[in-house]
């Protein structure tokens, strides 16, 4: 019995790794990324109970895309004055034709749109720890295809909060992790 626990602990272990920070990823092999030069981030889908884990999530996607260097992102403010102007009903989830009648009247080559499954903290035992679980989409405006996605979860309770006790890092450092993983999924 001791043998077997042995054997198995450090392969739930490296599993228990491989989902804390993995996530999926959708390359359209066919597209130009180097031609995406302008993007607007949309309002982000929020699943989590921190009312707005949505909103917070977008301003450091927004900062961060910014920081690359690669995409000039258009200020929120006047995405949020086209998506009025364009009629799109629903700018967190817009439709092909949303996409692409929206990407005409702003003039950007591409939409990020994306979803916060978890925001906030986590308890396990005596330890606590922030995550967030998310996942972005890009849409380029001129036939409103996905040419990509990408989801990823990072934070949570470590061992050595276990261990020692703890509350792990702070939720924006979590938050900035994740999105830096995704901007680096997106590169590749």
């Amino acid at each position: 019995m001791t043998r077997t626990i042995r054997l198995t602990l450090p392969a739930a272990l490296l599993a228990l790794a491989a989902c804390a920070s993995g996530g999926q990823n959708y390359h359209d092999k066919n597209m130009d990324f180097g031609s995406v030069r302008t993007v607007a981030v949309m309002p982000i889908v929020n699943l989590s109970r921190d009312n707005l884990a949505g909103e917070r999530v977008r301003d450091v996607i927004t900062s961060m895309m910014l920081a690359s260097g690669a995409f000039y992102v258009v200020p929120q403010g006047e995405v949020i004055r086209v998506v009025a102007k364009a009629g799109v009903l629903n700018p967190a989830t817009p439709t092909v034709e949303d996409v692409v009648k929206f990407g005409t009247i702003l003039k950007v080559d591409a939409v990020i749109t994306g979803t916060v499954k978890e925001y906030g903290e986590v308890r396990a035992a005596n330890a606590s720890g922030n995550v967030i679980a998310l996942s972005l989409t890009m849409q380029e405006c001129a036939t409103g295809k996905i040419v990509w996605t990408g989801t990823t979860t990072r934070g949570g309770v470590t061992w050595r909060d276990r261990l020692l006790g703890g509350g792990g890092a702070p939720l924006n450092e979590v938050t900035e992790t994740a999105v830096d993983d995704l901007i680096s999924k997106l590169f590749k």
